[in-house]
Formats: C-alpha cells, structure tokens, sequence
C-alpha cells in the first residue's frame, strides 16, 4: 500500500515538512537532510554540521525557498534552491531542540528544548523575544493560525500550556495526570499506570481546536475559549504512546501515529465542529463514560468505543515501524500522508477523499 522513498538517507529519518510549491523536505539522524519531488525522489542532500540529529524541519509561509531545520542546540536557515553551507544560524537554545514552529506572518519562530525552554525568536530583528518555560522537556509547540502571537505547548512534565507572545507567563495550564486523577482512582489497584507524557501536538486550520498525543495512549482534543482552554474529547487511540498528532487542513481529520507501529486517521467533526451548549455537562458525561470503560477487560478496541462513542479511525495502516513523524502532502494532484520511522526510508500511503 505505502510507496517507499528511498536514497535520501542512510539513517533513522526524525522529521517532515512540506513547502507551499510541494517540495518535500526530511531531517535523519547524523545530520542528515534530504529535499524529495513529487515523485519520491532525492533531490538534494546535505550533510549539517557536526552531524548532529536533524530534530525538527519547518519552511516559511511566506518564502517558500526558506527552510529552518534545528540540529543539536543550533537553527541552521537555507536556502534550498541551494542546498549548501547554512545562509543563517541562530544559537539560542542551551540544549537539544525538538520541535521548530513558525507563525504564518514569518514573524516569529519557535524552538522547544530538552531543558523545557521554548525560545521565541523575532526573525525581523533576529533576537529572542521572549523565553517561555516548562519544567521538563518540551516536546513540542506550535502556533495558532491566524494567531501570530498565539501558541501552545506541551512537555514531558505532563502540562499543555498556551500561551500569549505579550506575557512571559503562560495564560493557560493544564496538566493531564491531574485531569486522569478521578479515572485512575476507578482503575484497579494492579493495573499498570501509565503516566501522560505529552509527545505531539498539532492544531486545527480554524486555530481554536488543538490536540495533544501522549505517552498513555490517548489523544486529547482541547478548545481554545479566549484564555483559556478545555478538553472537548479524549479517546484511547493507540496500545503505546502517541508520538505524532496531525490536523489536515481544511477539516477535523487528524492523524496520530503511535509507537505500536500504526498510523490511524481520525474524523472528529461530529465531536469538535460545533461548541457544546454546556461544556461542563458534556466533559462531566465524557468522565463519566471514561471511567466506566476503564472497568472493562482493558482492551483497547473496547476502551475505544466505550470511552467515546462514535470514535472509530476512518482509515487504519498497519505500518509496522515506530513512527517520528507525520505529514499531509499534496502529490501529483492527490493528497497522501508521508510516515518517518525508525528506517531511512519515507513512505506515502494515499488518502481517502474527504
């Protein structure tokens, strides 16, 4: 089913992006990145310097010839007309960077860390603007559309945090141990707990609806409400944790990608396309309904349709290797979702159409 990409890498491919003119770019480990065409093919390579892990690739919006890819500590800017020595170099970070994100005005680009730091960079003056914190790892930011100065934020701490660029203190927090609490208590006092570290997030083209993949399993759909958010659903997605949440555009269908080896797709417009006349009432109900499918015989296809009606995948593949990372492209006129894994190859499964 999957078309392989091959002869880009000959190591663990870590990351995806995808331009506005459909060039493909990929980040490996031993600073390895490749540029694809349409057709699967390696156009360009690089080797970066120092041959650190390439952890994260993101094009700008706006230049579409611009790609920032973050390796080690350091954000390397090129140009991949000529994918050569780095135009640009931003050293900002004091450890591992593991997640690049870039507004959609070009204005601000941000870098998560191992140290839990997320420092914002203002590309017009080219310094940071503001250092935003977790107290553990950050795995993972990403802007709101249409929200230049919006973010949000998510760590191996177990909080998702959002964030406005005006204030150095996040204006929302939440931390999902604390959110499982009445449900864990319900569980058996055997029964293995898995702690929600948060891996993934991404968030939906209408900027209000984001969601959050973590290490129990479970994907989170939260609502942005002016400064604040709520959970609007939780379902139990994957039977390991969920390395990679993806929004298509354009709809509430999302990606996830678990370590159990599948990539499962997600319609969630039933659940999240309309406000909730009482959210206090419907996240009360969904608890409730949580907590009874946590009794059940533990397994996870049951845990599924019992913690959330009516979430079921639209499309499930069998991929078979850890996943890294996800990314919906559109190629030679039809949209597929490219999967990096654990191997040097990138495969393209096609989509159904929506």
């Amino acid at each position: 089913m999957a078309v392989k990409w091959n002869g880009g890498h000959s190591s663990s491919v870590l990351c995806l992006t995808v331009s506005a003119e459909g060039l493909v770019a990929s980040g490996a480990e031993r600073g390895e990145l490749a540029l694809w065409d349409g057709g699967g093919s390696p156009v360009a390579q690089l080797r970066l310097p120092q041959a650190e892990d390439v952890t994260s690739v993101v094009f700008s919006a706006r230049r579409p010839s611009t790609l920032y890819t973050s390796h080690g500590e350091t954000i390397s800017v090129l140009d991949v007309r000529s994918l050569r020595e780095p135009l640009q170099r931003f050293q900002v970070n004091e450890e591992e960077i593991n997640c690049l994100a870039l507004n959609d005005t070009d204005g601000f680009l941000a870098a998560a860390d191992d140290s839990g730091a997320i420092k914002v960079v203002d590309l017009e003056s080219e310094k940071v603007s503001r250092s935003l914190k977790h107290s553990n790892i950050c795995s993972s930011v990403a802007f709101r559309p249409q929200r230049p100065q919006s973010l949000v934020s998510c760590g191996l701490d177990m909080q998702v945090m959002l964030w406005n660029l005006q204030k150095a203190r996040p204006l929302w927090t939440m931390n999902l141990q604390d959110c499982d609490m009445e449900e864990e208590s319900l569980q058996s006092a055997g029964q293995f707990f898995n702690p929600p570290l948060a891996h993934s997030l991404s968030v939906a083209s209408c900027g209000n609806i984001f969601s959050c993949g973590a290490q129990d399993g479970k994907v989170r759909i939260f609502r942005v409400t002016g400064v604040r958010f709520e959970r609007e659903l939780e379902f139990q997605a994957h039977s390991l944790g969920v390395s990679q949440v993806l929004f298509m555009p354009e709809v509430y269908w999302l990606f996830s990608g678990g370590n159990d080896g599948k990539v499962l797709l997600w319609d969630i417009s039933s659940n999240v396309g309309k406000q909730q006349k009482s959210p206090a009432k419907s996240l009360h109900r969904r608890k409730a309904q949580a907590a009874a499918s946590s009794r059940k015989d533990g397994k996870l296809n049951k845990v599924a349709s019992n913690e959330q009606p009516g979430v079921v995948p639209k499309l499930s593949i069998e991929h078979g290797e850890k996943v890294n990372w996800l990314l919906c492209a559109e190629i030679k006129g039809s949209r597929r979702v490219l999967v990096a894994d654990q191997t040097s190859s990138v495969s393209a499964y096609p989509l159904p159409e929506s």
